[in-house]
């Protein structure tokens, strides 16, 4: 197995830093030619929602960060398939490139390290 970073995000997008600052490890790693995936569980599965609004609680919509994920290197988005049916998210209503995953477990030991934001 080659070298390769999973990280987690289980925080909601807004509301805590822990996300973004996770988002921002990932982006890092990658612009040093590190392989690197995000894995979104729980409350963290609401990042992968496209058109969000946020204008009335002053922050900048996520969706844009995540969009970049593949400019900078980021090899993958994973959704956790419980999450994403305990927040009634629908592969229509993420944003593109996603791939839905049955076994959060299994993919955490496909990765030679993990973090997990928060």
């Amino acid at each position: 197995m080659s070298k390769s970073t999973l990280i987690v995000i289980d925080q909601p997008p807004y509301g805590a830093w822990a996300g973004r600052e996770a988002l921002d490890m990932a982006f890092s790693l990658a612009a040093f030619d590190q392989r690197v995936s995000l894995l979104f569980m729980g409350a963290g599965v609401n990042w992968l929602r496209k058109s969000q609004e946020t204008s009335e609680i002053e922050q900048k919509s996520v969706e844009k960060n995540l969009s970049a994920a593949p400019v900078f290197g980021v090899e993958k988005l994973y959704a956790d398939a419980a999450a994403c049916d305990q927040y009634s998210l629908f592969p229509e209503s993420m944003i593109a490139g996603v791939v839905i995953t049955e076994s959060s477990s299994e993919l955490i030991r496909q990765h030679s390290h993990t973090a997990f934001a928060g």
